[in-house]
Formats: C-alpha cells, sequence, structure tokens
C-alpha cells in the first residue's frame, strides 16, 4: 500500500491546457474516485499517475517517492483497462501470470500468485479458458487478477465497466468494491458514471474543465455541494434549478422570473433581494396538500417508485415519489418546496450559499 499526492499539476498539449494545477491528497488503503464529464481531464490524470503521460507541471509522489520522472514500470502501480487488454491467444492462468514471467519470477511462484489471485475472483474453473471463451465479466475479472498478482502499491481503474450491460455493472460494483476492501489497496478509479462514483467511492474528486470542483466523501457532496455544477452533477435524476430572486417580506420566499413565488422554510442570511438559483433534488419535492400549482407532463412508473415530469410556472421540474402513483399525465397537482432539504446558489458565480 501507499498514498498518493497530486501537487498542483499541470498537462498542455501544445497551447492547449488540458489540466489546470490539480492537487489532491490519497491516503493508504483509500478508494478515490475520479469522476466528472467526458473531457474534464479525468482519465489525463490517471495515465500521468501511471507514466502513460508526461507532467507539464506539478508534482506526482507515489508513497515517498516522486515519480513524475519514472517510467511506468518502477511506480509499482497496476493499471485495468476500459477494454481489459487481454493476449487472446494465452490461457486465463497464462495472462494472469505473464507480467510476472516478463519480470524473471519463478514459475513456483508465479502459479501460487495467480492461484491466490483466481481464488479471490472466483476464476478457478476458467484458468484453461481463453479471452474468447469469456463473458464480458469474467474477462474484466481476468484484467483485475492481472493486476492483483503484482501486489502493487496502487490500482489505477480507467472505466472498467463502461463495455458491460447495466446487471452487470451492479454486480461488478459490488465485487470491485468488496476486493478493494479485502486488499485494502490505494485504489485511483476513473469514470463519467455518478453512480458508481456515489456507491463505491471512499472520496470522490469531481472535475470539470481540467480542474477540480470539489473533494469530499459521497454523501456531503451530495448533502453540501460546493458549487452548481457539483450539484447538477452528483444525483440521479438530478437537482432542479429555478433561478429568482429571494425575498423575506411575509415569511422566507424564491420570487421567480415570471413573478410567480414559492413559500420557502430558510433562506440565506442577508440574501434579501439577492439573485440566486435555488435547487433542489427531485425526492425533496413535495405533491399535494398546500402549495403552489402545477400540471403534470409525464408519469413514469418504475414499481418502487414514481418519476414526475411537473409544469410549473414556465418550466419543467422533475418530482421523484418513493411509493406507487395513479398520478396521470395533464392532472392539476399542487406542489411544495418548504422542505429543509434545499440549496442556494449565487446566480452569476454558481458558488453556494449558506
Amino acid at each position: 500500500m501507499s498514498s498518493v499526492q497530486i501537487a498542483e499539476v499541470r498537462k498542455s498539449y501544445g497551447s492547449m491546457q488540458v489540466l489546470h494545477g490539480v492537487s489532491v491528497d490519497i491516503e493508504d488503503g483509500e478508494f478515490v474516485i475520479l469522476v466528472g464529464p467526458s473531457g474534464c481531464g479525468k482519465s489525463t490524470l490517471l495515465r500521468m499517475i501511471a507514466g502513460l503521460e508526461s507532467i507539464t507541471a506539478g508534482q506526482i509522489r507515489i508513497g515517498n517517492r516522486v515519480v513524475n520522472d519514472l517510467a511506468p514500470k518502477e511506480r509499482d502501480i497496476a493499471m485495468v483497462f476500459q477494454n481489459y487488454a487481454l493476449y487472446p491467444q494465452m490461457t486465463v492462468e497464462q495472462n494472469m501470470g505473464f507480467a510476472l514471467e516478463m519480470a524473471g519470477i519463478k514459475k513456483q511462484e508465479i502459479k501460487k500468485k495467480v492461484d491466490q489471485a483466481a481464488s479471490i475472483l472466483g476464476l478457478e474453473p476458467l484458468l484453461g479458458r481463453k479471452p474468447a471463451q469469456l463473458s464480458g465479466g469474467q474477462r474484466q475479472r481476468v484484467a483485475m487478477g492481472r493486476a492483483i498478482v503484482r501486489d502493487p502499491k496502487v490500482f489505477l481503474f480507467d472505466e472498467p465497466l463502461s463495455n458491460l450491460d447495466a446487471k452487470l455493472r451492479v454486480a461488478m460494483r459490488a465485487e470491485i468494491k468488496a476486493l478493494q476492501k479485502r486488499l485494502n489497496t490505494t485504489t485511483v478509479y476513473v469514470t463519467h458514471d455518478q453512480i458508481e462514483a456515489m456507491t463505491m467511492a471512499d472520496k470522490i474528486v469531481v472535475m470539470h474543465g481540467g480542474q477540480v470542483e470539489q473533494i469530499g466523501a459521497p454523501l456531503e457532496l451530495y448533502d453540501r455541494p460546493a458549487n452548481q455544477f457539483v450539484a447538477g452533477f452528483l444525483g440521479s435524476p438530478a437537482m432542479n434549478f429555478i433561478p429568482g430572486t429571494l425575498r423575506s417580506a411575509g415569511g422566507p420566499r424564491l420570487e421567480m422570473l415570471d413573478g410567480t413565488s414559492i413559500a420557502l422554510s430558510r433562506m440565506p442570511a442577508n440574501a434579501d433581494g439577492r439573485k440566486v438559483v435555488f435547487g433542489i433534488r427531485p425526492e425533496d419535492i413535495t405533491i399535494g396538500g398546500k402549495g403552489a400549482p402545477a400540471k403534470l407532463i409525464v408519469v413514469e412508473p418504475t414499481g418502487s417508485e414514481t418519476l414526475l415530469q411537473i409544469g410549473f410556472a414556465g418550466q419543467e421540474l422533475t418530482c421523484l415519489l418513493r411509493e406507487r402513483s395513479d398520478y396521470q399525465p395533464g392532472q392539476d397537482v399542487s406542489v411544495s418546496m418548504a422542505g429543509t432539504t434545499v440549496h442556494f446558489f449565487d446566480a452569476d458565480t454558481g458558488i453556494r450559499l449558506e
């Protein structure tokens, strides 16, 4: 195991700057996920940790060593790629042990390590097969086994589940998380899927435009997003955003752009008359009772939950009900947003207001 320190790392391709001074501290044994939309720089950062991309400026340390100028093989890391990168002519056993064979490890020791990894991953019956005879999930396990046998200081995962179907992704998420806890190896994992990030990580690094937007535990980021980008990126369905002006006369309320007002349970201090973006998650909108008039546009039952698209004051809102309902499209309803779990962001900067 080993810690990883990323300090003011920058990456440029000619005049185009891709990373703008990224700093992240990853502790021994921690499972950290880099998440963000395509093009945010997360995979580039992972490849820089691996030594597959050069560092324009800044410093990366693995343990006590600065690794900026070290070759990948000297960094004591193991990487699992999106496409698995298995040798098609080799068996599972040969694929898992190949890196050790190239390192000059004795055959008896290689077999011992491969057998241990195969036992951990449930691959014992498959050791004699070739990749073409395996399912996608089995190939992913082989790629993970190839990394495990090297007993590295750091595991690096580059969107390893993106080629799997939805059901298998869910199963593999649980397997990877359980495996990381069992091995207790420092892990850096890249994904664009915020559900993967929320369910698997000890710590999430949200990236956007080559910069770090926020770092923290999954629920910390979900409950207290630092800005409007993080608030909108984490959570499915996404947070609703309503631009308007805060008013305190007659009780806290949000005056929307069309003049409609909605009652609030609270508002930031000294914010009367301030232009904001009001944020509320779909599960925190209340349907029925005393509230403002709205109309249902789409009703999507999923079994245990019901997702509603609501027309309200000239815009659409998403509401998530944690139970079944008999609502129908076109139905008139009332909506309330006076719960305590609401968010406020500055209209110009997008920064969270307390």
